[in-house]
C-alpha cells in the first residue's frame, strides 16, 4: 500500500472510473490494461496530471432490462479503487498500464461532468479496513487445503498446471486474492469475490466457485492463467 494511503481522508471523494465487465482489481492486486479507446486515454491523461488513482468497476442490467443508454450502462454498486504504478505508451498511440488496488468503494452518485469518461462519488468507509497492510487475520486466513483441491480439479479439466510449490508457501490473502482476480470467472462471480466483505469469505466463495465449475465439467477450450 502506498504510504500516502492509509487513511480514509488520504482517498479522493470524487474519482473516474472505468466500467470494464469481467476485470477484476482487489486491495494490493495488481491488473495490467491496455487502453485504447479516446474516452478513457483522456481518463488517464487527466488521472496522470493528478492523483493517478482510477475506479475499476463493473456494469449491471438496467431495471427491466432495456431503456439503458449503451454508452452509460448502469454501475455495479461496488468497484476497487486503483493507483497507476506504471505507464508506458505504445507507439501507435495505446497506453499500457498497471493498477495496483488502493481500496474498494461504493458507487455513490455520478455527477453530470463534461468529460468524455465517467465520474462517481466514492464513499469508501465501508471498506476502510482496505487500507491497513495486514487486515485482521488476512495472513493466517486459511487452512487452504480445501481451495488447494478444488483449484487442482479446476485446473486438470483444462490442463493447466501451476507451480504448486509457490501456490503452498505463497500467504493465503495473496493467493486467494491472486487467483480471484486471475481465473476466468463470469461478471456476476467477479462482483461477489469483490463484495466478499473479508479474506475469509473470499476464500468460501472462491473455493465455491472453483467446486461447482469442477462438478459441472467444461467443454470450453482450454485457456490459460495470466
Amino acid at each position: 500500500m502506498p504510504a500516502a494511503y492509509r487513511k480514509l481522508g488520504d482517498l479522493p471523494l470524487v474519482i473516474p472510473v472505468f466500467p470494464l465487465d469481467g476485470a477484476l482489481l482487489l486491495p494490493g492486486g495488481q491488473l495490467p490494461l491496455n487502453i485504447f479507446e479516446p474516452r478513457y486515454l483522456n481518463m488517464l491523461d487527466d488521472a496522470m496530471s493528478g492523483e493517478r488513482i482510477i475506479g475499476m468497476i463493473q456494469t449491471r442490467p438496467s431495471p427491466g432490462g432495456k431503456g439503458a443508454d449503451p454508452q452509460r450502462p448502469p454501475l455495479a454498486p461496488v468497484g476497487c479503487a486503483g493507483r497507476v504504478t506504471s505507464f508506458a505508451e505504445t507507439s501507435d498511440g495505446r497506453y499500457l498500464i498497471t493498477l495496483t488496488g488502493l481500496c474498494r468503494f461504493r458507487a455513490g452518485d455520478e455527477l453530470p461532468t463534461r468529460t468524455p469518461y465517467r465520474q462517481v462519488r466514492a464513499d469508501f468507509a465501508p471498506y476502510e479496513a482496505d487500507l491497513r497492510e495486514d487486515p485482521a487475520g488476512a495472513r493466517t486466513a486459511a487452512d487452504i487445503d480445501r481451495l488447494l483441491a478444488a483449484l487442482r480439479r479446476y485446473l486438470d479439466q483444462r490442463g493447466l498446471a501451476i507451480d504448486w510449490g509457490d501456490a503452498q508457501s505463497a500467504p493465503s490473502d495473496a493467493l486467494i486474492n491472486s487467483l480471484a482476480m486471475a481465473l476466468p470467472f463470469d461478471p456476476m462471480e467477479k462482483q461477489a469475490l469483490l463484495e466478499a466483505e473479508t479474506i475469509f469469505e473470499r476464500k468460501a466463495t472462491l473455493t465455491a466457485l472453483l467446486e461447482i465449475d469442477a462438478a459441472g465439467g467444461d467443454d470450453d477450450e482450454p485457456t490459460s492463467i495470466q
